[in-house]
């Protein structure tokens, strides 16, 4: 199974696309708010270069936030 790995860029794409909006931008955070499953999510994505790798640790807390499934965030 390929593993999650995901630039920033291509992260927030991905939150764009399954309808999250971006509420708040406050220096290199960005905050995104969306509904899965019915439910309200908050992302917080912090960043300094948007074409970065993100770490896999860091990845797995955003996914966590976002309800999404890990399957879109695999290559």
């Amino acid at each position: 199974m390929p593993r999650l790995k995901c630039t920033f860029r291509e992260f927030i794409e991905i939150l764009v696309a399954a309808r999250f909006v971006e509420t708040r931008v406050e220096a290199s955070h960005r905050r995104y708010v969306g509904t899965v499953g019915g439910e309200t999510r908050n992302v917080t994505v912090a960043f300094h270069n948007i074409n970065d790798e993100i770490k896999p640790d860091t990845l797995a807390s955003m996914i966590r936030q976002s309800g999404l499934p890990k399957r879109l965030f695999r290559k």
